[in-house]
C-alpha cells in the first residue's frame, strides 16, 4: 500500500463520526410508574435524536428503588453504558427500608424532572373534596385509607404532610404501598383504597376520561390545564414536589463521566424530550454537575428531616 492510500484512510477514519454509544437503564420499580415512563421517555428521546445507539429498559421493582439500586452498585461498577432512574421516592426509601446501599455508592449525572403530587378519589366516591377527604380524616384517620407508591416515598411523605397539617397525628395514616403505578391505579379505580397519591401524569388519562375526581395538587400555585385547587387553595397548607434523577455505575473515571453528562445534556434540550415533558406535564429540573451533587446533598438531609417529623424514620 502507497503512503497516498494509507494517508487517505487514516484522514478518513479521523473524518467519521464517533458511534454512539449504547445504554442500559434500569427503571428500579415496576413498569407503569413514573421511574419506569422516565426511563422509556429518556430511550424514545436518545433513540430518536441519534444520541445513542441501542437504549434498552429494564425493570427491577421493589422497597422502593433499593432492591434494583442494590443490583445496580453491585453488577454495574466500572460500566459506562449503565444508568440508573432514582428521585425523591428512592431518597426517603434508602432511609425507611435503612438501606446499605444508597445514592453515595452511584455517580450521580442529573436531575431530570420535577412532578406535583395528584390527589384522586375514585369517580363514585362519595368525597367531592379536600374538604370531604379532610372530614373523615379528622373523625378517623383509620378508616381512609391511602394508595400510592413505596414507603417513604414522596406518596408516602404527602399523606402524612396532609395528615400533619390538619391536625392528625401522622403516624395514623393508613397508607397501603404499591410497587408500581399500575398495581396503584387498579386499586384505587377498583375502590381498594380510600385515596389515591401521584404524580398528576400517572392519573392524567383516566381523570379525563371521568374514572377518577382529581381534588387537589400540590403545587405553590394553581396549573393551566390542572382543573383543581391546589392544597393550599383547599385549606390544607402543604407543597411539594416530586423530583427525578439519573445516575451512572460506581467506579466511573472523569472521561467517563464526562462523556454520559454530555449525552444526557444532549437529550434535555433535544425536540423529543421537550415534546415528551409537555406531552406528561413534567417540568423540566435539569440539573447537572457539581451543583446537583450538591442539592442531591440537601434534598437528602431534608427528607430525613420531614420522615422523622412524620414518623417514618427515628
Amino acid at each position: 500500500m502507497n503512503k497516498f492510500v494509507l494517508a487517505s484512510i487514516v484522514t478518513a477514519a479521523f473524518a467519521m463520526p464517533a458511534a454512539a454509544a449504547d445504554y442500559k437503564i434500569m427503571a428500579p420499580a415496576s413498569p407503569g410508574g413514573g421511574w419506569d415512563q422516565t426511563a422509556r421517555a429518556m430511550q424514545t428521546s436518545m433513540q430518536d435524536e441519534k444520541i445513542a445507539g441501542n437504549v434498552q429498559v429494564v425493570n427491577v421493582p421493589g422497597a422502593g428503588g433499593t432492591i434494583g439500586l442494590a443490583q445496580f452498585v453491585n453488577q454495574a461498577k466500572g460500566d459506562p453504558t449503565q444508568l440508573i432512574v432514582g428521585g425523591y421516592v428512592m431518597v426517603g426509601a434508602i432511609l425507611t427500608n435503612k438501606s446499605p446501599v444508597t445514592l453515595d455508592q452511584v455517580t450521580p449525572i442529573a436531575r431530570l424532572t420535577g412532578e406535583y403530587e395528584a390527589l384522586v378519589v375514585p369517580a363514585k366516591s362519595d368525597i367531592k373534596d379536600m374538604a370531604g377527604l379532610v372530614e373523615k380524616l379528622k373523625a378517623d384517620p383509620g378508616s381512609v385509607s391511602w394508595g400510592g407508591g413505596s414507603a417513604g416515598g414522596t406518596d408516602h411523605i404527602t399523606a402524612g404532610l396532609i395528615a400533619k397539617a390538619v391536625g392528625v397525628d401522622p403516624t395514623k395514616v393508613n397508607y397501603i404501598a404499591f410497587s408500581g403505578g399500575g398495581e396503584a391505579l387498579a386499586a384505587i379505580l377498583g375502590g381498594q383504597v380510600t385515596a389515591g397519591i401521584s404524580g398528576y401524569g400517572e392519573f392524567e388519562s383516566q381523570i379525563k376520561a371521568g374514572e377518577l375526581r382529581l381534588i387537589g395538587i400540590s403545587s405553590d400555585e394553581k396549573i393551566d390545564g390542572i382543573d383543581a385547587p391546589t392544597f393550599k387553595e383547599a385549606g390544607v397548607d402543604v407543597s411539594i414536589q416530586n423530583w427525578r434523577m439519573i445516575a451512572a455505575a460506581p467506579g466511573l473515571s472523569d472521561e467517563q463521566k464526562a462523556a454520559v453528562t454530555a449525552d444526557i445534556e444532549k437529550m434535555a434540550t433535544s425536540a423529543a424530550w421537550t415534546k415528551i415533558l409537555a406531552d406528561k406535564g413534567w417540568a423540566n429540573t435539569f440539573l447537572a454537575g457539581d451543583a446537583f451533587t450538591a442539592q442531591l446533598k440537601k434534598d437528602t438531609e431534608a427528607t430525613s428531616a420531614i420522615l422523622k417529623d412524620i414518623g417514618l424514620v427515628k
